[in-house]
């Protein structure tokens, strides 16, 4: 018999998908609307990763959704533009990734280095 061992809160042990990872990441310093977002992440990622509209947007709807970002009151509003910040929630699962990955970043280097002696 296999035993499967789950984590209590399941959310928190999902590895993030690149995109909502970039989204929180992009979020973490402030708020940002749709297009401030798509530019921030394409910096963020040395131009690599550039955003499609339909890709933020189904992400943006997700995270709202699962209470890790809420849409944000701006002062200018003469363009209708919606933005959003983090949530302490979305802070904490952002956290939680980040130290994910580095762990699995040490895992790495230390398996190559042993295989490289």
């Amino acid at each position: 018999m296999r035993q499967v061992v789950h984590s209590p809160d399941e959310q928190e042990s999902k590895p993030l998908t690149e995109p909502v990872f970039l989204i929180l990441v992009s979020l973490a310093d402030e708020p940002r609307h749709g297009y401030a977002l798509v530019r921030d992440i394409h910096r963020m990622s040395n131009e690599r990763v550039t955003l499609s509209t339909g890709t933020l947007y189904g992400a943006i709807r997700r995270l709202l959704e699962d209470g890790l970002i809420e849409r944000f009151k701006q002062e200018d509003k003469a363009r209708d533009k919606q933005a959003y910040k983090l949530t302490m929630a979305g802070r904490k699962i952002l956290l939680l990734e980040v130290a994910r990955m580095k762990h699995l970043t040490r895992v790495a280097t230390a398996r190559m280095k042993e295989s490289e002696a």
